[in-house]
C-alpha cells in the first residue's frame, strides 16, 4: 500500500523534520543519513512505498545538500504526491540500471552515515561496496531520541489513538470470557480496535490463569474458565500513531492474594507514573515502580523493564530501564506498564501510555485501574 500519513502534517512539517535529522546527524558526526522504507521514512517526508519490493528505495540526507529521495521509476508518481514530496528531490532509476549508482553520488566516499534500523541487508551490503571506505550505523544506536519528542499535532494523535484503545476496553469488558478460547477474545479485541479507528492492530494478548505469567504469551486455545485472572493487553495504529494498553480482569470473584498483587501492581503503576517529569532520568521511572514491587517481596517476580516508547511504531526509544539515564522531555510518549508474574499460577500486568508535560506527566489511557470482574 501506497501513501501518506494522514493530516494534520503539512510539507512545512515534513521540511521542519527532515532539517531536524540532517542537524541531529551533523551534530552526531555523522555524514549523513540513508532512510529505507518503514516507519522513520513516513515519519520524515509521508512516503510509504509498496510493503513488498525489492527494489532500492532510499531517502539520503546530507548536510549542506538538498534532500533526495531515490525511487524505482514505476514508483516515482506515487512519491510525488506524498505530502513531503515539495521538500524533496525525487531521483528516479529504471530497471535494468543500477540504483546504487543513484545513491552514491550523493554520499561522502569515506563517510559514516547513519542507517535506519529495517534497511535491506542486500541494499546496504551493495553500498558498501560501490563506497568500500564508508561505514555504517543503526539509527537506533546513532539517534535514539529522532522521533522521541512529539509536537502537538502528533501528541493529538496519540492521544487518540489512546482514546480508541481505552473504548476498546470498556467494551471488551462486557463479552463472555469464561468457556471461550483465549483466541476468541483476541480476536474480539482486534474488531474492537478496528471498529474504533485502528488501521493496524499489532498485538492482542489474552493471557488467562498460568499463561498470565508469561507476559508475551498473546494468545492460544486455552479455555478461560471461572477463577481466571486474565491479562489483556492491545494495541496497534490509528492514523498512524501507536496504541499500548494493559488491564488484568478476573473471571469472577477473586482470592485475597489475587487483589492483593493487583493492588500492589496498581500501586507500582501510580508510582511510575508519579516519577515523571521533565529532567528525570528514565531509569528514575523504572526505578520508582520497582521499588515497589520489589518492598513488597514480589521483585523477582517482575521480569521486564518498566516502559518503552510509542510513536509511529508501537516500540521505540526511550526505554524505562535501569542504566538508560536519557532525561525525559515534554512530549515524550512511553508506555508505564509494571507486572508480577507468578510462574504456573497467574500474572498482572497495568498499563498506560504517559506523555511529559513541562510539569510531570499526562496519561494517555483512563480506564479504570482497579480489578475488573468479568464473566
Amino acid at each position: 500500500m501506497t501513501g501518506s500519513t494522514p493530516a494534520p502534517f503539512t510539507v512545512d512539517d515534513y521540511r521542519a523534520r527532515m532539517e531536524r535529522a540532517v542537524r541531529a546527524a551533523d551534530e552526531a558526526g555523522l555524514a549523513g543519513l540513508l532512510v529505507a522504507p518503514g516507519p522513520d521514512l513516513v515519519w520524515l517526508t509521508g512516503y510509504a512505498p509498496p510493503a513488498v519490493t525489492e527494489r532500492l528505495t532510499l531517502l539520503v540526507l546530507v548536510p549542506g545538500r538538498d534532500p533526495v529521495l531515490v525511487v524505482p521509476t514505476l514508483e516515482a508518481p506515487d512519491a510525488a504526491e506524498s505530502a513531503g514530496a515539495p521538500a524533496l528531490t525525487l531521483r528516479d532509476w529504471t530497471d535494468g540500471k543500477d540504483p546504487y549508482a543513484a545513491a552514491t553520488g550523493l554520499l561522502d566516499a569515506g563517510g559514516r552515515f547513519g542507517v535506519s534500523d529495517n534497511a535491506w541487508a542486500m541494499h546496504l551490503l551493495a553500498l558498501q561496496k560501490a563506497l568500500p571506505d564508508s561505514s555504517y550505523a543503526s539509527l537506533t544506536e546513532a539517534l535514539p531520541m529522532l522521533r522521541a519528542v512529539k509536537d502537538a499535532a502528533e501528541l493529538e494523535l496519540m492521544a487518540a489513538a489512546g482514546a480508541a484503545a481505552d473504548a476498546t476496553f470498556e467494551e471488551i469488558r462486557k463479552v463472555p470470557f469464561a468457556g471461550r478460547r483465549e483466541s476468541d477474545v483476541g480476536a474480539d479485541l482486534a474488531d474492537l480496535l478496528r471498529r474504533f479507528g485502528h488501521s493496524q492492530v499489532d498485538f492482542t494478548i489474552v493471557a488467562s490463569g498460568p499463561n498470565g505469567a508469561n507476559p508475551h504469551h498473546e494468545v492460544g486455545d486455552r479455555v478461560i474458565q471461572d477463577g481466571d485472572m486474565v491479562v489483556l493487553d492491545f494495541g496497534g495504529l490509528k492514523d498512524g500513531y501507536g496504541s499500548d494498553t494493559s488491564r488484568t480482569v478476573h473471571v469472577g470473584e477473586p482470592t485475597d492474594e489475587e487483589r492483593r498483587v493487583h493492588d500492589l501492581v496498581r500501586a507500582a503503576q501510580e508510582a511510575g507514573f508519579r516519577a515523571v517529569r521533565p529532567g528525570v532520568a528514565c531509569q528514575e521511572v523504572d526505578r520508582a515502580a520497582r521499588a515497589v514491587i520489589a518492598d513488597a517481596g514480589y521483585g523477582e517476580y517482575f521480569i521486564h523493564r518498566t516502559g518503552h516508547g510509542i510513536g509511529v511504531t508501537t516500540h521505540e526509544p526511550p526505554y524505562m530501564i535501569e542504566g538508560e539515564e536519557q532525561p525525559l522531555v515534554p512530549g515524550m510518549c512511553f508506555s508505564v506498564e509494571p507486572g508480577v508474574y507468578l510462574p504456573g499460577r497467574f500474572g498482572v500486568r497495568i498499563e498506560d501510555i504517559v506523555t511529559v508535560t513541562e510539569d510531570g506527566g499526562r496519561r494517555l489511557n483512563d480506564t479504570t485501574r482497579d480489578l475488573v470482574i468479568v464473566g
